[in-house]
């Protein structure tokens, strides 16, 4: 594919991306709003196909995250294919891992939907549940997010670099995503809390939504050469 149809298909995605996430982390939240896990069950028995479409629409993320890491690689592995490969495989596996920690919100909809001789007895089920409640809010989103976060840090350092979208808007992506790199393990260690793990994630949605519009209109430009120092030690001389 071209330049510019790389470009255009990661802004669709980009947009895809952020849409979805977020009607899915709604479903959830609404089908999961109450106190306690007993009644977080009850809750999600009654909103199970709420439950169902949040899970299928997480499952749309994962091949989201391949898209964009195959299309972003395409795009910026002139200026740098070993950094452009690393990136690629942070959002590759930030896809894989969405996909696995989907599972956790499968099992979720089975314990609050178990019923007969397999359903577990309701000591147990509470337990499980406040386990596997937990996992897929903190610890999985967190644990995915980093390598997002790592990945997007790389890319939107070689955009900046190769000049390839305006150097304010890269500098945003580069900035926001060295953020989450930053305060993402933070979160997972229990340095940092809500409301300072909410609001880390602004730059980033303020960088990404403006990123997928300015690529589907305008695209990417050629990266600029890169500088190779002369065999001499004279000077450099573009690639």
């Amino acid at each position: 594919m071209t330049r510019r149809t790389n470009a255009r298909i990661a802004g669709f995605t980009f947009l895809f991306y952020i849409a979805a996430g977020i009607a899915a982390m709604i479903l959830f939240g609404r089908a999961a709003g109450a106190e306690g896990t007993a009644a977080k069950l009850a809750r999600i028995a009654e909103h199970a196909t709420d439950m169902h479409v949040a899970i299928l629409l997480t499952l749309f993320t994962c091949f989201m995250a391949i898209v964009l890491a195959v299309t972003l690689y395409a795009i910026t592995r002139d200026q740098d294919p070993d950094l452009a490969m690393i990136a690629l495989a942070c959002r590759f596996g930030e896809g894989i891992l969405n996909a696995i920690f989907i599972l956790t919100k499968l099992e979720v909809l089975w314990l609050a939907t178990a019923a007969g001789g397999n359903a577990p007895d309701t000591a147990a089920a509470n337990a499980l549940g406040a386990f596997v409640l937990t996992a897929p809010r903190v610890w999985n989103t967190t644990i995915t997010a980093t390598f997002f976060a790592v990945g997007s840090t790389l890319f939107s350092w070689l955009l900046l670099r190769g000049r390839m979208i305006p150097a304010p808007m890269a500098w945003l992506g580069v900035v926001a995503s060295a953020l989450l790199v930053v305060g993402l393990p933070l979160q997972l260690a229990g340095a940092i809390r809500s409301p300072v793990t909410d609001v880390m994630w602004i730059p980033m949605l303020a960088f990404e939504v403006p990123l997928g519009l300015w690529l589907i209109v305008k695209g990417v430009a050629t990266p600029a050469p890169r500088r190779i120092p002369a065999a001499d030690g004279a000077g450099s001389q573009p690639s």
